[in-house]
């Protein structure tokens, strides 16, 4: 199995367990604050606002939330001021990362970065020594156990669904940013009802990694994950064939 997919599997199986205890709706929530601050409350002239929206959607967010959410962002209701910031960072291996942040204390933050970096095997790289290697696709997960390849092909391609990957127990279907939330109600119109669709970043090539450079660059991914101003985290590799 390939370590990106096997790091797509863990994000996913995280981000079911972190929804369970609510800490995915508070990276929701500044998501959409820092949207609605930076566009306006508008989902319809705001696109960034729009895509945080139908994530929240997708993860069964209550609609009070996201308004409050939107509210905050626009000024009508007091709240925590975000700062977005993304770092661009190597791990073990040489493998890029992207980590993408939403804090309220931004010293704060990068001191636990540069920690979490340097304690397992990695560093911060300079201004886009990291970003140009990657590109904004749709996601779209689906459970593999309830829906088969064929089908999910089947119900969104005329909506602009690009391909389809089964990876572990999930049917990860790929799209443009711009279609990713048409095709998943065309998958709802027709059936197949996603877990999760949102817009990410994936590398436009991957790197090959043995078994154990892939395992601690696997570790360090995980803290990173559970550092609680991190919102996303890219990376660029795959384990070698056994």
């Amino acid at each position: 199995m390939s370590g990106h997919n096997k790091w797509s599997s863990i994000k996913h199986k995280k981000q079911k367990a972190d929804a369970a205890r609510g800490r995915i709706f508070s990276r929701l929530v500044k998501e959409i604050s820092v949207a609605a601050r930076e566009g306006g409350g508008d989902v319809d002239t705001n696109a960034r606002l729009r895509v945080a929206v139908e994530t929240a959607k997708s993860h069964n967010m209550p609609s009070d939330n996201i308004e409050r959410a939107i509210k905050r962002g626009t000024g009508e209701l007091e709240g925590i001021s975000y700062e977005e910031i993304i770092y661009e960072a190597y791990g073990p291996g040489g493998v890029a990362i992207i980590i993408e942040v939403l804090t309220d204390n931004k010293n704060r933050t990068a001191a636990e970065i540069r920690h979490l970096l340097s304690k397992h095997g990695g560093h911060l790289g300079s201004r886009n020594s990291v970003a140009y290697m990657f590109s904004r696709v749709g996601k779209i997960t689906i459970d593999g156990s309830s829906y088969g390849e064929d089908q999910v092909l089947e119900a969104g391609l005329d909506a602009g669904l690009e391909d389809v990957q089964t990876i572990d127990d999930l049917i990860i279907a790929s799209t443009s940013p711009s279609d990713v939330f048409d095709v998943k109600n065309a998958l709802v119109d027709n059936g197949v009802v996603p877990e999760s669709a949102e817009v990410t970043k994936e590398p436009d090539n991957y790197i090959s990694l043995g078994s154990r450079e892939a395992d601690k660059a696997l570790e360090l991914l995980e803290v990173l994950e559970d550092c609680d101003d991190v919102q996303a985290i890219h990376t660029n590799f795959e384990m070698q064939e056994e």
